[in-house]
C-alpha cells in the first residue's frame, strides 16, 4: 500500500434469521408462537388461592366459621383445576407452578393460622411450633409431589394430600364452632388446645410420610356409570348437608386414617408400596429388553 492510503476494514457478512425484529418471516413459514397462559383452569387455581387468603382474614376477624368454609371452598375448586385442565387440553408448566403456591397459601399457610388463632396461641411456644410442623410439612408435601410427577403410581398419593391435611385440621375448628353455637358444647377453643395440637402434628407429619392414600384419579368422569352410581351421589349430597361440619369432619378423619390403614395391611401381606411397586415393574421390563438383546450361544440375537 501506498503512503497516505488507509487500509479498508471488511465485515463478515451476517445472514439475518427470519423472524427477527425488522426481518420479514419466510414466505409459507408459520409466525411465531406468542407465549400466554390459559385462562380456563388458572381461574380455578386463583378462585381457590382467593379462597386461602379469605380464610386468612376471617380467623384474624375471629370468624372461625367462614375461615373454615373457605377452606373447604378452596379444596373443592383446587380439586377442578387439574381436571378441566386434562379435559380441555390445556396443561402448561405456568399452571403446575401456580397450583403449588396456590396450595401453598390454602392448604399450607392458611390452616396453620386458622388454628392457631383458634387455639394454640394459648400455648405458647409449643402452640406455634405445632402450626409451624403443619406449615412446613404442606410445603415439604408439595415439592416432594412436583419432583415426583411421573415416577410414583397415579392412583395413590405419597402422603396425605395437603387438601385433605387442611381439611382435618380445619375441620376440628369448624365443628367445635358449630357445636358451641347450637349449644351442644359449652366449652372455650382453650379447653381444645392440646386435641388441635395433636391433629395439627398428626396432619403435618402425615403429610411427608410414605403412606399412600387413594388419589381418586384413575376415576374417569368421562366413563358412563351404572345408574346406581348417580343414586349414590345423590344420597352423599343428602348426608352431606344433614350436618356439613360433622360430616365432612368424619369424611376427612377416616381418610386421614387410610393411608396407614393401607400400608399396613401391604406391610401385613407382604407387598411393595405403590410407587415402589412401579419401580420393581420397570426395573424388571429393562431387564428383560436387556436379556433379548444378548446374542445367543449361535451369534445371533435372541
Amino acid at each position: 500500500m501506498s503512503n497516505g492510503t488507509k487500509r479498508r476494514k471488511f465485515r463478515p457478512l451476517r445472514v439475518a434469521r427470519p423472524g427477527a425484529p425488522g426481518v420479514p418471516a419466510a414466505p409459507g413459514a408459520a409466525a411465531p408462537r406468542r407465549r400466554g397462559i390459559y385462562i380456563l383452569p388458572n381461574a380455578f387455581t386463583t378462585a381457590s388461592l382467593f379462597c386461602g387468603f379469605y380464610s386468612i382474614v376471617q380467623a384474624m376477624n375471629g370468624r372461625f366459621e367462614f375461615a373454615a368454609i373457605a377452606t373447604f371452598a378452596a379444596a373443592v375448586l383446587d380439586s377442578l383445576d387439574g381436571r378441566v385442565a386434562r379435559m380441555t387440553n390445556t396443561q402448561s408448566a405456568f399452571g403446575e407452578q401456580y397450583d403449588s403456591l396456590s396450595d401453598m397459601v390454602s392448604f399450607g399457610a392458611a390452616p396453620a393460622l386458622i388454628v392457631y388463632e383458634w387455639a394454640l396461641r394459648g400455648l405458647g411456644k409449643w402452640g406455634w411450633l405445632a402450626a409451624f410442623i403443619y406449615c412446613a410439612g404442606a410445603a415439604l408435601r408439595l415439592a416432594r409431589f412436583n419432583t415426583n410427577i411421573g415416577v410414583v403410581d397415579k392412583r395413590y398419593f405419597q402422603g396425605m394430600p395437603s387438601p385433605a391435611a387442611a381439611a382435618m385440621v380445619v375441620g376440628l375448628v369448624w365443628i367445635v364452632t358449630d357445636l358451641r353455637e347450637t349449644k351442644w358444647v359449652s366449652s372455650s377453643p382453650a379447653d381444645f388446645a392440646w386435641l388441635a395440637w395433636v391433629f395439627t402434628v398428626y396432619a403435618g407429619l402425615t403429610m411427608v410420610s410414605n403412606a399412600p392414600f387413594y388419589s381418586f384419579k384413575d376415576i374417569n368422569l368421562r366413563k358412563s356409570v351404572p345408574f346406581i352410581a348417580v343414586l349414590g351421589i345423590m344420597l352423599m349430597f343428602v348426608l352431606v348437608s344433614t350436618d356439613p361440619p360433622l360430616v365432612l369432619f368424619s369424611l376427612f378423619v377416616l381418610y386421614g386414617l387410610s393411608g396407614y390403614a393401607v400400608w399396613a395391611w401391604r406391610w401385613k401381606t407382604g407387598r411393595a408400596s405403590p410407587w415402589r411397586e412401579k419401580e420393581l415393574a420397570e426395573q424388571q421390563a429393562a431387564a428383560a429388553a436387556a436379556g433379548a438383546r444378548q446374542p445367543s450361544p449361535g451369534g445371533e440375537e435372541r
